[in-house]
Protein backbone atom coordinates (compact mmCIF):
# COMPACT_ATOMS: atom_id res chain seq x y z
CA UNK A 1 0.00 0.00 0.00
CA UNK A 2 1.14 3.52 -0.75
CA UNK A 3 -0.60 6.71 -0.65
CA UNK A 4 -0.22 10.55 0.76
CA UNK A 5 -2.27 13.28 1.57
CA UNK A 6 -1.11 16.93 0.61
CA UNK A 7 -1.82 19.94 2.69
CA UNK A 8 -4.30 21.60 0.00
CA UNK A 9 -3.63 25.14 1.54
CA UNK A 10 -1.72 25.94 -1.40
CA UNK A 11 -4.12 24.04 -4.18
CA UNK A 12 -2.13 20.81 -4.42
CA UNK A 13 -2.73 17.78 -5.28
CA UNK A 14 -5.77 16.67 -2.45
CA UNK A 15 -5.97 13.26 -2.91
CA UNK A 16 -3.52 10.78 -3.66
CA UNK A 17 -3.77 7.00 -3.15
CA UNK A 18 -2.56 3.52 -4.83
CA UNK A 19 -2.25 -0.11 -4.22
CA UNK A 20 0.13 -2.54 -6.19
CA UNK A 21 0.88 -6.18 -6.17
CA UNK A 22 4.54 -6.93 -5.86
CA UNK A 23 6.95 -9.99 -5.18
CA UNK A 24 7.91 -10.36 -1.92
CA UNK A 25 11.72 -9.86 -2.29
CA UNK A 26 11.09 -6.66 -4.42
CA UNK A 27 12.18 -3.67 -1.93
CA UNK A 28 12.66 -0.92 -4.27
CA UNK A 29 10.99 2.48 -3.90
CA UNK A 30 9.87 5.15 -6.13
CA UNK A 31 10.24 8.41 -5.32
CA UNK A 32 7.97 11.54 -6.95
CA UNK A 33 8.30 14.64 -6.46
CA UNK A 34 10.35 14.12 -2.93
CA UNK A 35 7.23 11.81 -1.53
CA UNK A 36 8.54 8.57 -0.99
CA UNK A 37 6.14 5.71 -2.49
CA UNK A 38 7.14 2.06 -0.76
CA UNK A 39 6.51 -1.00 -2.22
CA UNK A 40 3.94 -3.19 -0.62
CA UNK A 41 1.96 -6.46 -0.11
CA UNK A 42 1.80 -9.16 -2.41
CA UNK A 43 -1.78 -10.38 -3.25
CA UNK A 44 -2.71 -13.66 -1.77
CA UNK A 45 -4.10 -15.24 -5.06
CA UNK A 46 -2.68 -15.65 -8.22
CA UNK A 47 -5.86 -15.08 -10.17
CA UNK A 48 -6.03 -11.45 -9.31
CA UNK A 49 -7.78 -9.41 -12.28
CA UNK A 50 -5.50 -6.32 -11.41
CA UNK A 51 -2.05 -5.50 -10.89
CA UNK A 52 -1.81 -2.13 -9.53
CA UNK A 53 -4.47 0.98 -8.89
CA UNK A 54 -3.57 4.37 -8.39
CA UNK A 55 -5.88 7.66 -8.05
CA UNK A 56 -5.49 10.87 -7.63
CA UNK A 57 -7.64 14.16 -7.32
CA UNK A 58 -7.13 17.90 -7.68
CA UNK A 59 -9.51 20.64 -6.72
CA UNK A 60 -10.23 23.77 -8.38
CA UNK A 61 -14.19 24.37 -6.87
CA UNK A 62 -14.69 26.13 -3.55
CA UNK A 63 -17.19 23.98 -1.83
CA UNK A 64 -19.14 24.16 1.94
CA UNK A 65 -17.96 21.73 4.95
CA UNK A 66 -19.31 18.90 5.68
CA UNK A 67 -23.59 18.19 4.22
CA UNK A 68 -25.55 18.39 7.10
CA UNK A 69 -28.56 16.43 4.63
CA UNK A 70 -30.52 14.06 6.25
CA UNK A 71 -30.56 14.87 9.58
CA UNK A 72 -26.31 14.80 9.87
CA UNK A 73 -27.16 11.00 9.18
CA UNK A 74 -24.49 10.84 5.90
CA UNK A 75 -22.64 14.55 7.23
CA UNK A 76 -21.83 13.20 10.70
CA UNK A 77 -21.33 9.54 9.90
CA UNK A 78 -19.60 9.52 7.02
CA UNK A 79 -18.36 12.67 5.79
CA UNK A 80 -15.30 13.36 8.19
CA UNK A 81 -13.26 10.26 7.00
CA UNK A 82 -13.84 11.02 3.23
CA UNK A 83 -12.48 14.36 4.12
CA UNK A 84 -9.06 12.84 5.40
CA UNK A 85 -8.15 10.48 2.50
CA UNK A 86 -4.99 8.56 2.90
CA UNK A 87 -3.47 5.40 1.80
CA UNK A 88 -5.92 2.14 1.36
CA UNK A 89 -6.68 0.20 4.60
CA UNK A 90 -7.33 -3.46 5.38
CA UNK A 91 -10.47 -4.16 7.41
CA UNK A 92 -12.86 -6.92 7.99
CA UNK A 93 -15.99 -7.32 6.24
CA UNK A 94 -18.00 -7.32 9.45
CA UNK A 95 -21.00 -10.55 9.46
CA UNK A 96 -23.39 -7.70 11.07
CA UNK A 97 -26.41 -6.17 9.18
CA UNK A 98 -25.13 -3.13 7.50
CA UNK A 99 -25.68 0.55 6.95
CA UNK A 100 -27.87 -0.78 4.03
CA UNK A 101 -30.50 -2.57 5.87
CA UNK A 102 -31.58 1.05 6.82
CA UNK A 103 -31.71 2.39 3.55
CA UNK A 104 -33.91 -0.67 2.45
CA UNK A 105 -36.35 -2.27 4.89
CA UNK A 106 -36.61 -5.59 3.12
CA UNK A 107 -35.81 -8.12 0.21
CA UNK A 108 -39.74 -8.86 0.24
CA UNK A 109 -40.85 -5.49 -0.39
CA UNK A 110 -38.24 -4.87 -2.93
CA UNK A 111 -36.29 -2.29 -1.15
CA UNK A 112 -38.86 -0.35 -0.22
CA UNK A 113 -38.72 3.63 0.58
CA UNK A 114 -35.90 4.70 2.66
CA UNK A 115 -37.00 7.12 5.70
CA UNK A 116 -34.84 9.73 6.42
CA UNK A 117 -36.26 10.00 9.90
CA UNK A 118 -34.65 11.37 13.23
CA UNK A 119 -34.34 7.97 14.62
CA UNK A 120 -32.30 6.58 11.99
CA UNK A 121 -29.02 9.02 13.32
CA UNK A 122 -29.41 7.22 16.26
CA UNK A 123 -28.54 3.64 15.17
CA UNK A 124 -24.79 2.79 14.60
CA UNK A 125 -23.56 3.34 11.09
CA UNK A 126 -20.63 1.66 10.19
CA UNK A 127 -19.10 3.34 7.33
CA UNK A 128 -16.27 0.47 6.93
CA UNK A 129 -19.02 -2.50 7.10
CA UNK A 130 -18.60 -3.72 3.51
CA UNK A 131 -20.24 -6.99 4.03
CA UNK A 132 -23.93 -6.21 2.06
CA UNK A 133 -26.10 -8.48 3.68
CA UNK A 134 -29.66 -8.55 4.68
CA UNK A 135 -31.44 -11.05 7.05
CA UNK A 136 -32.91 -12.61 3.81
CA UNK A 137 -30.33 -11.97 1.80
CA UNK A 138 -27.47 -14.92 0.90
CA UNK A 139 -24.28 -14.99 3.64
CA UNK A 140 -21.24 -13.84 2.86
CA UNK A 141 -19.98 -16.98 1.38
CA UNK A 142 -22.31 -16.99 -1.44
CA UNK A 143 -22.17 -13.50 -2.65
CA UNK A 144 -20.96 -12.41 -6.20
CA UNK A 145 -18.73 -10.38 -3.89
CA UNK A 146 -17.39 -12.89 -1.13
CA UNK A 147 -14.57 -11.62 0.61
CA UNK A 148 -13.91 -11.91 4.44
CA UNK A 149 -11.66 -8.20 4.27
CA UNK A 150 -10.80 -5.72 1.51
CA UNK A 151 -8.93 -2.60 1.32
CA UNK A 152 -10.42 0.52 0.97
CA UNK A 153 -9.02 4.07 -0.22
CA UNK A 154 -11.60 7.27 -0.71
CA UNK A 155 -11.25 11.07 -1.00
CA UNK A 156 -12.54 14.75 -1.76
CA UNK A 157 -11.76 16.90 -4.43
CA UNK A 158 -13.85 19.98 -4.29
CA UNK A 159 -17.20 18.40 -5.68
CA UNK A 160 -15.53 15.28 -6.83
CA UNK A 161 -14.94 12.09 -4.61
CA UNK A 162 -13.32 9.22 -5.84
CA UNK A 163 -13.78 5.48 -4.00
CA UNK A 164 -11.97 2.32 -4.39
CA UNK A 165 -12.63 -1.32 -2.59
CA UNK A 166 -10.38 -4.11 -3.50
CA UNK A 167 -10.22 -7.72 -2.23
CA UNK A 168 -6.65 -9.54 -2.03
CA UNK A 169 -8.37 -12.55 -1.12
CA UNK A 170 -10.88 -12.51 -4.65
CA UNK A 171 -8.56 -10.16 -7.02
CA UNK A 172 -11.59 -7.82 -7.53
CA UNK A 173 -12.28 -4.12 -7.44
CA UNK A 174 -14.52 -1.49 -7.70
CA UNK A 175 -13.77 1.81 -8.13
CA UNK A 176 -16.16 5.01 -8.51
CA UNK A 177 -15.67 8.71 -9.85
CA UNK A 178 -18.71 10.82 -8.47
CA UNK A 179 -18.01 14.44 -10.20
CA UNK A 180 -20.60 16.25 -8.57
CA UNK A 181 -21.97 20.14 -9.27
CA UNK A 182 -24.16 22.92 -7.86
CA UNK A 183 -23.14 21.56 -4.49
CA UNK A 184 -21.15 18.40 -3.33
CA UNK A 185 -24.35 16.98 -1.82
CA UNK A 186 -25.19 14.59 -4.28
CA UNK A 187 -22.01 13.06 -4.55
CA UNK A 188 -21.21 12.96 -1.08
CA UNK A 189 -24.64 11.07 -0.66
CA UNK A 190 -23.32 8.26 -3.52
CA UNK A 191 -20.07 8.03 -1.84
CA UNK A 192 -21.49 7.02 1.40
CA UNK A 193 -24.15 4.55 0.18
CA UNK A 194 -23.78 3.60 -3.83
CA UNK A 195 -21.25 0.55 -3.01
CA UNK A 196 -23.04 -0.49 -0.16
CA UNK A 197 -26.47 -0.29 -2.53
CA UNK A 198 -24.49 -2.27 -5.37
CA UNK A 199 -23.47 -4.95 -2.78
CA UNK A 200 -26.70 -5.63 -1.94
CA UNK A 201 -28.39 -5.98 -5.31
CA UNK A 202 -25.41 -8.43 -5.45
CA UNK A 203 -26.51 -10.13 -3.33
CA UNK A 204 -30.06 -10.44 -4.14
CA UNK A 205 -28.97 -11.70 -7.82
CA UNK A 206 -27.20 -14.11 -5.46
CA UNK A 207 -30.43 -15.05 -3.85
CA UNK A 208 -32.17 -15.44 -6.77
CA UNK A 209 -29.56 -17.81 -8.58
CA UNK A 210 -29.93 -20.03 -5.83
CA UNK A 211 -33.56 -20.10 -6.17
CA UNK A 212 -33.12 -20.95 -9.74
CA UNK A 213 -30.86 -23.50 -8.87
CA UNK A 214 -32.91 -25.29 -6.47
CA UNK A 215 -35.83 -24.96 -8.92
CA UNK A 216 -34.06 -26.74 -11.50
CA UNK A 217 -32.47 -29.62 -9.37
CA UNK A 218 -36.27 -30.50 -8.28
CA UNK A 219 -37.01 -29.92 -11.79
CA UNK A 220 -34.07 -32.72 -12.64
CA UNK A 221 -35.22 -34.85 -9.99
CA UNK A 222 -38.66 -35.44 -11.92
CA UNK A 223 -37.75 -34.63 -15.47
CA UNK A 224 -34.11 -36.78 -15.37
CA UNK A 225 -32.60 -34.47 -18.05
CA UNK A 226 -31.09 -31.42 -18.98
CA UNK A 227 -34.20 -29.89 -20.99
CA UNK A 228 -36.02 -27.70 -18.05
CA UNK A 229 -32.61 -26.08 -17.06
CA UNK A 230 -31.75 -25.73 -20.73
CA UNK A 231 -35.16 -23.94 -22.36
CA UNK A 232 -34.78 -20.56 -20.66
CA UNK A 233 -31.14 -20.36 -21.79
CA UNK A 234 -30.33 -19.23 -18.00
CA UNK A 235 -27.05 -20.30 -18.02
CA UNK A 236 -27.06 -22.83 -15.75
CA UNK A 237 -25.46 -26.54 -15.98
CA UNK A 238 -25.35 -30.03 -14.51
CA UNK A 239 -22.48 -31.10 -12.11
CA UNK A 240 -22.77 -34.90 -10.44
CA UNK A 241 -24.27 -33.23 -7.27
CA UNK A 242 -26.31 -30.21 -8.10
CA UNK A 243 -27.01 -27.40 -10.81
CA UNK A 244 -24.30 -24.61 -10.43
CA UNK A 245 -24.95 -21.25 -12.61
CA UNK A 246 -22.18 -20.60 -15.33
CA UNK A 247 -21.20 -16.80 -14.54
CA UNK A 248 -19.17 -16.61 -17.67
CA UNK A 249 -22.43 -16.92 -20.00
CA UNK A 250 -23.98 -13.44 -21.46
CA UNK A 251 -27.13 -13.76 -19.20
CA UNK A 252 -25.76 -14.09 -16.29
CA UNK A 253 -23.42 -10.43 -16.82
CA UNK A 254 -26.34 -9.06 -17.94
CA UNK A 255 -28.22 -9.16 -14.66
CA UNK A 256 -24.93 -7.98 -12.80
CA UNK A 257 -25.28 -4.81 -15.18
CA UNK A 258 -28.79 -4.70 -14.38
CA UNK A 259 -27.69 -4.92 -10.67
CA UNK A 260 -26.06 -2.04 -11.22
CA UNK A 261 -28.54 -0.36 -12.76
CA UNK A 262 -31.08 -0.69 -9.90
CA UNK A 263 -28.66 0.04 -6.92
CA UNK A 264 -27.95 3.49 -8.88
CA UNK A 265 -32.05 3.95 -9.30
CA UNK A 266 -32.30 3.27 -5.80
CA UNK A 267 -30.05 5.78 -5.05
CA UNK A 268 -31.96 8.06 -7.45
CA UNK A 269 -35.64 7.48 -5.43
CA UNK A 270 -32.99 7.95 -1.93
CA UNK A 271 -31.59 11.17 -2.46
CA UNK A 272 -34.78 12.58 -4.43
CA UNK A 273 -36.82 11.87 -1.25
CA UNK A 274 -34.18 13.42 1.20
CA UNK A 275 -34.05 16.67 -0.99
CA UNK A 276 -38.27 16.83 -0.85
CA UNK A 277 -37.68 16.42 3.27
CA UNK A 278 -35.01 19.15 3.44
CA UNK A 279 -35.79 21.67 0.85
CA UNK A 280 -37.89 24.10 3.00
CA UNK A 281 -34.27 24.89 4.43
CA UNK A 282 -32.11 24.40 1.84
CA UNK A 283 -33.87 24.71 -1.59
CA UNK A 284 -30.47 24.83 -3.02
CA UNK A 285 -30.57 21.03 -2.74
CA UNK A 286 -32.87 20.79 -5.62
CA UNK A 287 -30.04 21.71 -7.93
CA UNK A 288 -27.47 19.76 -6.56
CA UNK A 289 -26.46 16.52 -8.82
CA UNK A 290 -23.22 14.43 -9.58
CA UNK A 291 -22.31 12.31 -12.82
CA UNK A 292 -21.09 8.68 -12.00
CA UNK A 293 -18.51 6.75 -13.33
CA UNK A 294 -17.81 3.28 -11.56
CA UNK A 295 -16.31 -0.39 -12.69
CA UNK A 296 -16.46 -3.96 -10.93
CA UNK A 297 -13.47 -5.61 -12.34
CA UNK A 298 -14.33 -9.27 -11.25
CA UNK A 299 -12.26 -11.83 -12.69
CA UNK A 300 -12.03 -11.55 -16.30
CA UNK A 301 -15.15 -9.22 -16.72
CA UNK A 302 -15.22 -5.42 -16.68
CA UNK A 303 -18.40 -4.22 -15.77
CA UNK A 304 -18.90 -0.27 -16.62
CA UNK A 305 -21.56 2.02 -15.54
CA UNK A 306 -21.62 5.61 -16.23
CA UNK A 307 -24.14 8.35 -15.93
CA UNK A 308 -23.14 11.62 -17.30
CA UNK A 309 -19.59 12.80 -19.11
CA UNK A 310 -16.78 10.85 -17.35
CA UNK A 311 -14.64 8.46 -19.35
CA UNK A 312 -13.39 4.62 -18.86
CA UNK A 313 -10.39 4.33 -21.59
CA UNK A 314 -8.90 0.82 -22.19
CA UNK A 315 -5.50 0.68 -22.96
CA UNK A 316 -5.47 -2.36 -25.48
CA UNK A 317 -2.25 -3.36 -28.08
CA UNK A 318 -2.85 -4.46 -31.25
CA UNK A 319 -2.67 -8.85 -31.58
CA UNK A 320 1.03 -9.60 -32.11
CA UNK A 321 2.22 -6.28 -31.49
CA UNK A 322 5.28 -5.66 -28.76
CA UNK A 323 3.76 -5.27 -25.31
CA UNK A 324 6.82 -2.96 -24.10
CA UNK A 325 6.19 -0.54 -27.12
CA UNK A 326 3.87 2.70 -27.42
CA UNK A 327 3.35 1.39 -31.01
CA UNK A 328 0.66 -0.66 -31.58
CA UNK A 329 -1.25 0.66 -28.48
CA UNK A 330 -5.14 1.96 -28.61
CA UNK A 331 -7.46 3.84 -26.18
CA UNK A 332 -10.39 2.41 -26.37
CA UNK A 333 -13.46 4.58 -24.87
CA UNK A 334 -15.80 2.47 -22.85
CA UNK A 335 -18.55 5.55 -22.05
CA UNK A 336 -20.16 7.06 -23.82
CA UNK A 337 -21.09 11.15 -23.06
CA UNK A 338 -24.33 12.36 -21.94
CA UNK A 339 -24.01 16.03 -22.86
CA UNK A 340 -26.12 18.37 -25.31
CA UNK A 341 -22.88 18.10 -27.41
CA UNK A 342 -23.17 14.83 -28.34
CA UNK A 343 -25.42 14.37 -31.34
CA UNK A 344 -27.31 11.01 -30.56
CA UNK A 345 -28.27 12.48 -27.02
CA UNK A 346 -29.09 15.94 -28.16
CA UNK A 347 -32.02 14.02 -30.87
CA UNK A 348 -32.79 12.16 -28.02
CA UNK A 349 -33.78 14.90 -25.73
CA UNK A 350 -35.33 17.06 -28.62
CA UNK A 351 -37.62 13.59 -29.52
CA UNK A 352 -38.45 13.33 -25.87
CA UNK A 353 -39.75 17.12 -25.45
CA UNK A 354 -41.62 17.48 -28.86
CA UNK A 355 -43.89 20.15 -27.77
CA UNK A 356 -41.00 22.51 -25.71
CA UNK A 357 -39.26 24.29 -28.15
CA UNK A 358 -36.98 25.52 -25.03
CA UNK A 359 -35.53 22.49 -24.38
CA UNK A 360 -31.91 23.25 -25.30
CA UNK A 361 -31.10 26.39 -25.03
CA UNK A 362 -27.67 27.84 -25.16
CA UNK A 363 -26.11 24.76 -25.87
CA UNK A 364 -27.36 23.36 -22.47
CA UNK A 365 -30.39 21.74 -21.15
CA UNK A 366 -33.17 24.33 -20.54
CA UNK A 367 -30.54 26.68 -20.49
CA UNK A 368 -28.99 24.94 -16.85
CA UNK A 369 -27.21 22.22 -17.64
CA UNK A 370 -24.66 20.69 -20.31
CA UNK A 371 -25.15 16.97 -19.02
CA UNK A 372 -28.06 14.88 -20.14
CA UNK A 373 -28.03 12.64 -17.30
CA UNK A 374 -27.06 13.13 -14.11
CA UNK A 375 -28.20 11.99 -10.50
CA UNK A 376 -29.92 14.48 -9.07
CA UNK A 377 -30.63 18.04 -10.23
CA UNK A 378 -34.62 17.59 -8.91
CA UNK A 379 -35.29 20.65 -10.10
CA UNK A 380 -35.25 19.41 -14.21
CA UNK A 381 -36.63 16.70 -12.59
CA UNK A 382 -39.95 17.67 -10.80
CA UNK A 383 -42.17 20.64 -10.92
CA UNK A 384 -42.42 20.73 -6.79
CA UNK A 385 -39.05 20.59 -6.63
CA UNK A 386 -38.19 23.26 -9.27
CA UNK A 387 -40.88 25.46 -7.80
CA UNK A 388 -38.35 25.41 -4.69
CA UNK A 389 -36.43 28.00 -6.38
CA UNK A 390 -37.17 31.43 -6.52
CA UNK A 391 -36.60 34.33 -9.11
CA UNK A 392 -34.14 34.04 -11.71
CA UNK A 393 -33.10 29.94 -10.54
CA UNK A 394 -36.54 28.49 -11.10
CA UNK A 395 -36.54 26.85 -14.60
CA UNK A 396 -39.46 28.69 -17.00
CA UNK A 397 -41.86 26.91 -18.64
CA UNK A 398 -40.67 23.41 -17.25
CA UNK A 399 -43.12 21.59 -19.34
CA UNK A 400 -42.51 18.24 -19.68
CA UNK A 401 -40.40 17.01 -16.62
CA UNK A 402 -38.17 14.94 -16.58
CA UNK A 403 -35.81 16.39 -18.94
CA UNK A 404 -32.08 15.00 -17.34
CA UNK A 405 -32.35 10.92 -16.90
CA UNK A 406 -30.89 8.85 -14.81
CA UNK A 407 -30.53 5.83 -17.25
CA UNK A 408 -26.91 5.38 -17.10
CA UNK A 409 -25.19 3.68 -20.01
CA UNK A 410 -23.98 -0.07 -19.56
CA UNK A 411 -21.21 -2.18 -20.74
CA UNK A 412 -19.03 -5.19 -20.15
CA UNK A 413 -15.51 -5.88 -21.39
CA UNK A 414 -13.76 -9.38 -21.00
CA UNK A 415 -10.46 -8.52 -20.58
CA UNK A 416 -7.95 -10.66 -23.19
CA UNK A 417 -4.28 -10.12 -23.18
CA UNK A 418 -3.87 -7.51 -25.20
CA UNK A 419 -5.06 -5.29 -22.80
CA UNK A 420 -2.93 -3.33 -20.44
CA UNK A 421 -4.94 -0.82 -18.23
CA UNK A 422 -7.65 1.43 -17.62
CA UNK A 423 -8.20 5.04 -16.94
CA UNK A 424 -11.02 6.57 -15.07
CA UNK A 425 -11.45 10.29 -15.24
CA UNK A 426 -13.90 13.12 -14.55
CA UNK A 427 -14.34 15.44 -17.49
CA UNK A 428 -11.87 18.19 -16.43
CA UNK A 429 -8.91 15.25 -17.18
CA UNK A 430 -10.26 15.20 -21.08
CA UNK A 431 -10.75 18.88 -21.06
CA UNK A 432 -7.23 19.12 -22.01
CA UNK A 433 -6.17 15.98 -23.04
CA UNK A 434 -7.42 13.79 -25.72
CA UNK A 435 -8.21 9.80 -25.13
CA UNK A 436 -5.07 8.76 -27.00
CA UNK A 437 -2.62 11.69 -25.38
CA UNK A 438 -3.93 9.74 -21.75
CA UNK A 439 -2.93 6.53 -22.70
CA UNK A 440 0.45 7.68 -24.10
CA UNK A 441 1.35 9.13 -20.82
CA UNK A 442 0.35 6.96 -18.37
CA UNK A 443 2.20 4.50 -20.49
CA UNK A 444 5.56 6.04 -21.03
CA UNK A 445 5.21 7.19 -16.93
CA UNK A 446 4.98 3.45 -15.91
CA UNK A 447 7.96 1.81 -18.78
CA UNK A 448 10.08 4.99 -16.86
CA UNK A 449 8.78 4.71 -13.35
CA UNK A 450 7.53 1.15 -12.62
CA UNK A 451 6.21 1.07 -9.09
CA UNK A 452 4.92 4.86 -9.74
CA UNK A 453 2.06 6.36 -9.60
CA UNK A 454 0.64 6.96 -13.12
CA UNK A 455 -2.93 9.07 -11.66
CA UNK A 456 -0.90 11.29 -9.65
CA UNK A 457 1.37 11.76 -12.57
CA UNK A 458 -1.72 12.62 -14.98
CA UNK A 459 -3.13 15.23 -12.80
CA UNK A 460 -0.13 16.45 -12.42
CA UNK A 461 0.19 16.78 -16.42
CA UNK A 462 -3.03 18.48 -16.51
CA UNK A 463 -1.79 21.21 -13.94
CA UNK A 464 0.85 21.65 -16.50
CA UNK A 465 -1.04 22.42 -19.62
CA UNK A 466 -3.63 24.29 -17.87
CA UNK A 467 -0.63 26.51 -16.76
CA UNK A 468 0.82 26.65 -20.17
CA UNK A 469 -2.94 27.47 -21.86
CA UNK A 470 -3.38 30.36 -18.49
CA UNK A 471 0.15 32.12 -19.65
CA UNK A 472 1.02 31.20 -15.86
CA UNK A 473 3.73 29.11 -14.18
CA UNK A 474 2.54 26.23 -12.78
CA UNK A 475 3.39 27.59 -9.34
CA UNK A 476 1.31 31.05 -10.34
CA UNK A 477 -1.97 28.42 -11.13
CA UNK A 478 -1.72 26.42 -7.97
CA UNK A 479 -1.12 30.15 -5.57
CA UNK A 480 -4.80 30.82 -7.05
CA UNK A 481 -7.22 30.15 -4.59
CA UNK A 482 -10.22 27.17 -5.24
CA UNK A 483 -13.24 29.02 -6.74
CA UNK A 484 -11.60 31.31 -8.50
CA UNK A 485 -9.19 28.49 -9.51
CA UNK A 486 -12.20 27.27 -11.10
CA UNK A 487 -11.71 29.62 -14.23
CA UNK A 488 -8.49 27.63 -15.77
CA UNK A 489 -9.58 24.04 -14.91
CA UNK A 490 -12.43 21.98 -13.09
CA UNK A 491 -12.15 19.70 -10.10
CA UNK A 492 -9.98 16.33 -11.88
CA UNK A 493 -10.37 12.89 -10.25
CA UNK A 494 -8.43 10.01 -11.98
CA UNK A 495 -7.98 6.36 -10.91
CA UNK A 496 -5.63 4.09 -13.33
CA UNK A 497 -5.99 0.25 -13.04
CA UNK A 498 -3.14 -2.03 -14.37
CA UNK A 499 -4.83 -5.35 -15.24
CA UNK A 500 -3.33 -8.30 -13.85
CA UNK A 501 -1.11 -10.85 -15.93
CA UNK A 502 2.45 -11.91 -15.46
CA UNK A 503 2.95 -10.71 -19.21
CA UNK A 504 1.47 -7.39 -18.90
CA UNK A 505 2.85 -6.19 -15.65
CA UNK A 506 6.65 -7.69 -15.35
CA UNK A 507 7.74 -4.02 -16.47
CA UNK A 508 5.97 -2.16 -13.11
CA UNK A 509 7.89 -4.84 -10.82
CA UNK A 510 4.40 -7.25 -10.11
CA UNK A 511 4.69 -10.75 -9.29
CA UNK A 512 1.10 -12.50 -9.29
Amino acid sequence: MYGKTVNDSEGEIKVSFGYQCICKNDDSRDKSNGIDIPSVIKLRRSNSSFARLSGAAISANATLANTNICNGLFGAEILPSLDSPNSFRRIPSSPTISKLDFLSSSLQSSLSNFSCSPSLTTDTLDYDSFSIRSTSAPSRSDSFLNTVEVQVAGGAAGEDRVQAVCSEENGWVFCAIYDGFNGRDAADFLAGTLYETIGFYLNLLDWELEQECIKASDCITYDKSLNCILRDGNCMYRTPNCVKVDRSCGLFKQRVLNSLERALSKSENDFLRMVEQEMEDRPDLVSVGSCVLLVLLHGKDLYVLNVGDSRAVLATYDEGIDMNGIEGLQAVQLTDSHTVDNDRERKQLLHDHPDDPYTVVAGKVKGKLKVTRALGVGYLKKKNLNDALMGILRVRNLMSPPYVSVQPSLYVHEISDSDYYVVLGSDGLFDFFSNDEVVKLVHSYILRTPSGDPAKFLVEQLVVRAADSAGFSMEQLMSVPAGRRRKYHDDVTVIVIVLGTNKRTSKASTCL
